[in-house]
């Protein structure tokens, strides 16, 4: 990206265009901040210093370019940020799902399309709108694809606050929302970072069910339910698999307790909606699936990240946390001599639960 000498222009009336072209296009809100994270990179540098990201070397490969735009694209002088809600009208109550030990719980926003592409893709829409607007300019998308500090730049544009439990919170929405960004050398004036409001409010930190939130804004990743159901490649932790209960894809217990979700918006984008009732579907039933049934119900999803092997080890985990049953032992019993050690170890955690 390089800057490019353009005739004089009315940037507030922009951004304010910008704004309006971002919730025409499906973006619940847009916002605008600048290039200074100087506090969140000595943040960043310590929470890798201490190793809470695990196995997420990808944290701390692109050393200083996360917390400097201009670094990662040179001539970054603006970042603009959406946000798109994702858990669509008619989705099974998520409490019900955790209290129904029979079920698999895969987080809100992992139950249907994949949000990277379409919010890139809407984020290119967005740019040939500018583009149309002011002529040639530097521009680049993000969602989730490169080192970039989401939740610091939509803090910084006036889109929430980062909470206790490290997700942004939008005092009018809640935090069921996916984050992008538009690096750009438009000038734009900025908005008004958003202040905090989680007060002495700890409810997220207590109800972990890991414990992975060790302090105010400070995560374990290696502790945490996301981490371990979608990063880590290996085996899970014995001593973390009883808590995860029935949780087999991400986790949203601090988000479901958090008292500003009763403002949370429902989605409007039909392709969030779930798939193959995934929003609460039998765990046996999921357990049962085999490699092509797990890749055909899965293009296009997030919770392909997880692989076949990880979704095995997952749900064998919840399955020894279910009520003991005839269908759940043969359900663990069939898997018991599968290909992977890793799923074979996990089954035999799970009829190891059930034995005792």
């Amino acid at each position: 990206m390089h800057a490019l000498p353009r005739p004089s222009a009315d940037y507030a009336t922009l951004a304010s265009d910008i704004k309006r072209w971002a919730r025409e296009l499906g973006f619940a809100d847009a916002g605008i901040a600048g290039t200074d994270l100087a506090a969140d990179e000595s943040h960043l540098k310590h929470w890798l210093a201490e190793g809470h990201h695990g196995e997420m070397d990808y944290m701390a490969r692109h050393g200083d370019k996360r917390s400097r735009p201009a670094e990662l694209e040179p001539g970054t002088v603006r970042v603009i940020t959406v946000r798109m809600d994702y858990v669509p009208p008619g989705t099974r109550n998520a409490w019900q799902v955790l209290e129904d030990p029979g079920a698999g719980y895969v987080a809100r926003y992992a139950l249907g399309r994949d949000y990277h592409k379409l919010m890139r893709n809407r984020l290119q829409r967005l740019a040939e709108r500018i583009h149309a607007h002011v002529g040639d300019f530097g521009y680049r998308a993000f969602v989730d694809s490169a080192p970039v500090l989401e939740k610091a730049l939509a803090r910084n544009a006036g889109l929430g606050w980062i909470g206790k439990h490290t997700v942004l919170i939008n005092r009018h929405a809640g935090s069921y929302f996916f984050l992008g960004e538009l690096y750009t050398d438009l000038p734009l004036p900025v908005d008004a970072p958003a202040s905090a409001h989680c007060g002495t409010c700890r409810r997220c930190i207590d109800i972990c069910p890991t414990q992975a939130i060790v302090a105010p804004y400070r995560l374990d990743a290696r502790r945490c339910i996301s981490y371990l159901t979608i990063e880590l490649r290996g085996s899970i932790p014995e001593e973390l698999r009883a808590p995860m209960g029935n949780r087999i894809f991400g986790c949203d217990d601090c988000q479901l307790i958090c008292p500003w979700n009763k403002f949370a918006q429902e989605a409007t984008e039909p392709d969030f909606a779930p798939r193959h009732r995934l929003d609460g579907a039998k765990l046996v039933e999921l357990f049962a699936w085999s490699e092509q049934e797990f890749l055909q119900r899965t293009e296009g999803m997030a919770i392909r990240r997880t692989g076949y092997e990880g979704w095995l080890r997952n749900i064998a985990v919840a399955l020894g946390n279910a009520p003991a049953s005839p269908e759940v032992r043969q359900a663990l019993l069939a898997r018991a001599d599968h290909p992977s050690a890793i799923v074979r170890e996990h089954v035999a955690w799970a009829l190891a639960r059930h034995s005792a």
